[in-house]
């Protein structure tokens, strides 16, 4: 092999290596949090425990918020390495590590070696890169192929451009645009499309984006994206629309979900989270910066790659931190950019560029390592204590809430009945998880029946098996008089575990069982 192309090959392979090494360095040492690490790694829990790997469950009840990608990638990892912390967070590490090298890669080949090594370091340096990467929701892994997608168009678009063979990375951005849209829904594809369309129709390069439609690739597109939901819309009546226009469309666009901002939400936070940096952005301000022949395109795209990703989020009243790191590589690209300006200019710079990869890499350790000593609403010492203490078939119930992440830790091999008054019909007007519980029971009504259970039915179904277990706040024994009597196995920093004897005569007379069990109980299995 010529040695030009073993160091190039070597560094490509470096690169790849040393950003997962360092991106996946400490996602194992702190719980899942809740609701969102739990809910999502719970499903997936689900998934592998049951063995289907087509209908996603919240507590065994079909649930259609978001598609499947993330949990068949989790459910994959904690198959292969176990379900541990660090295997649930396989999906975002994935997102983060696509989208670094599709980064690298495209930096590379358009602005050459040293550029792409800046971007990538730059890139990896951002706390909200490098935390959304260790956060097992789907943000992170939407992020990464919405980072792919845009990279390969563009590559695409640029091979045409230049009279270059450009078909295979065309149809490989529709591929990643698949699993996009696999991963959260529509996004996928929308936000992609929506970035190379505005940069080519402001380069007025129509011709390209006429040569962007691919024939193979949207076939390819279809292959990989459709079968999914036509399974589910062919199993589950309503499916499409639930999906579609209530969790796209009516989410987009409506109110009453959680985390209301300002619409300035986003632009403070990317500039909260790059603080230490935005010094380097200065040279972008300067005269002739994007008209330059070499790099003005690229420069082009990332300006209207980070301006659309942040416009299109700030619209809709509920904002999520995890919506924006789809603009944070555009943003670590053109502040590698303004970097490498700054030190043809000043090489003695090279301290000054330090102090910012220092800051923001001291913040993104400090704040896992801060997450590590303290996660709010984890239960997972319970699940310890409940996985230790519980036979089989002794069933287990929660009460006023639904803790996302116990029946992982705690190994439960089937659902649990979540007591609540599921006839209140605040539930499902507000953006909660008794909501999610509801529409996922509305998909699965005899199931729901068993697994959202109302208070009056917690006492027949206790009766109905000598020992149980009981998961709440600790102030449910005020609500539920039985639990007065019963033994506190373990009190957690967030939720007490109870353990509830039948046979114990003041359990017994609170309970006021009938000597033998009906057969037709609610309890769950």
């Amino acid at each position: 092999m010529n040695p030009s192309l073993k160091s190039f090959a070597g560094s490509r392979a470096g690169a790849a290596l040393l950003s997962f090494a360092w991106l996946a360095l400490l996602a194992w040492p702190r719980p899942l949090m809740l609701p969102d690490e739990g809910r999502y790694v719970g499903v997936a829990w689900e998934m592998m425990r049951s063995g289907d790997w087509l209908v996603p469950t919240l507590n065994g009840l079909p649930y259609f918020h978001k598609p499947p990608l993330f949990y068949w990638i989790t459910a994959a990892s904690m198959t292969a390495f176990g379900p541990g912390d660090w295997a649930a967070r396989a999906a975002p590490l994935l997102g983060a590590w696509a989208g670094a090298m599709a980064i690298f890669f495209f930096v590379r080949r358009w602005w050459g070696e040293r550029a792409a090594g800046l971007a990538l370091v730059v890139l990896l340096a951002q706390p909200l890169f490098y935390i959304g990467g260790q956060f097992a929701n789907l943000d992170m892994l939407v992020a990464g192929c919405i980072t792919v997608t845009i990279t390969l168009l563009a590559h695409a678009a640029l091979l045409s451009q230049e009279g270059s063979a450009y078909r295979a990375p065309l149809v490989g951005a529709y591929a990643a645009a698949a699993l996009g849209v696999l991963a959260k829904g529509l996004i996928g594809f929308v936000l992609p499309a929506l970035v190379v369309a505005a940069w080519l129709l402001l380069r007025r390069r129509w011709q390209t984006l006429l040569g962007l439609v691919s024939i193979p690739g949207t076939i390819l597109f279809l292959l990989i994206a459709a079968p999914w939901f036509i399974a589910m819309q062919a199993h589950f009546a309503g499916f499409l629309d639930y999906f579609f226009v209530v969790q796209h469309f009516k989410r987009f666009a409506a109110g009453g979900f959680n985390n209301v901002q300002p619409l300035w939400f986003y632009p403070a936070v990317l500039l909260l989270f790059t603080l230490p940096w935005l010094p380097w952005l200065r040279p972008h301000f300067e005269r002739g910066r994007v008209g330059d022949p070499v790099r003005g395109d690229v420069r082009t795209l990332m300006w209207l790659w980070l301006a659309l990703i942040v416009a299109f989020f700030s619209l809709p009243a509920s904002k999520l931190l995890g919506y924006v790191l789809p603009a944070v590589p555009p943003l670590a690209v053109l502040l590698a950019d303004g970097l490498e300006a700054w030190q043809a200019r000043s090489p003695r710079s090279g301290r000054r560029w330090a102090f910012s990869a220092g800051v923001t890499v001291a913040l993104s350790l400090a704040a896992i390592g801060v997450l590590a000593a303290r996660t709010p609403h984890s239960t997972k010492d319970i699940a310890a204590a409940l996985r230790t203490l519980r036979q089989a078939g002794e069933p287990v119930y929660m009460l006023d809430n639904y803790y996302f992440d116990l029946p992982l830790y705690a190994r439960l091999p089937e659902p649990v009945a979540t007591v609540l008054d599921w006839s209140d019909p605040e539930i499902h007007r507000r953006d909660t998880w008794r909501k999610e519980l509801a529409d996922a029971g509305d998909f699965a009504p005899a199931r729901a029946q068993r697994t959202l259970l109302r208070p009056a039915l917690l006492g027949p179904s206790i009766c109905a098996r000598p020992l149980s277990w009981v998961v709440g706040p600790p102030d449910a024994a005020t609500r539920y008089p039985l639990l007065a009597h019963a033994e506190v196995a373990v009190q957690g920093a967030n939720a007490t575990l109870w353990r509830v004897d039948r046979e114990q005569a003041r359990v017994k007379a609170s309970l006021n069982c009938p000597e033998t069990p009906n057969a037709g109980s609610t309890a769950t299995s």
